[in-house]
């Protein structure tokens, strides 16, 4: 890895600002009964898309650590509980930025860079929502059906919960990713993941 440059530093910066806005205010997570849909976890993907696994990772990590302090000081769901847990709140968020980095890079080798571009972050999305969900399920299965006074199992709520969510903000990531990456690779001559060969 080599040194990160103040233009690299900077953009770090800012994408971590911007994730945890989308965390905190209303316009970048749907505040639902069960759970929140969220677009927060777009500025780690891009992070790791542009910067590389390090930065994407640091990203994530604030991302998380935002989600946690959330749901410990106004928690709005009824899972809002499990998000005080690091291992939901913030590891599976840590693993967005990775992920992307890496399947953008195998996609854009075997591939084309938009393609990678937008399977990485739709890659990167779904890290998100299974991450989060199913550290839910290992640590809270008992609880998610208590709390969802529900007939049916934990394993079908997350799973109705992964498809309800998961799928949508995928496309969404996918969608949005591309057109900031493509925008900041013009705009600033950034390769991908600038940091790191590729």
């Amino acid at each position: 890895m080599k040194k990160i440059s103040t233009r690299e530093f900077v953009l770090m910066g800012l994408l971590i600002a911007i994730s945890v806005l989308l965390d905190v205010l209303p316009i970048g997570t749907l505040r639902l009964p069960v759970i929140n849909a969220t677009i927060a976890h777009i500025p780690t993907i891009i992070g790791g898309i542009v910067l590389g696994p390090y930065v994407g990772g640091i990203v994530g990590l604030f991302f998380g650590l935002s989600s946690l302090l959330r749901n410990l000081t106004q928690p709005t769901s009824v899972l809002a509980f499990a998000f005080i847990n690091p291992l939901v709140s913030v590891v599976p968020r840590v693993l967005v930025g990775i992920i992307s980095y890496y399947v953008y890079v195998a996609i854009k080798r075997l591939l084309n860079e938009n393609l990678g571009i937008i399977i990485g972050a739709a890659l990167g999305s779904i890290t998100n929502t299974i991450g989060v969900m199913g550290m839910i399920y290992i640590l809270y299965a008992q609880d998610i059906v208590e709390k969802m006074d529900s007939s049916q199992t934990a394993k079908g709520i997350v799973l109705g919960i992964i498809t309800a969510h998961g799928i949508p903000e995928m496309i969404v990531a996918g969608v949005i990713t591309v057109i900031i990456v493509k925008a900041l690779k013009k705009v600033y001559k950034f390769n991908g993941a600038n940091t790191y060969n590729n």
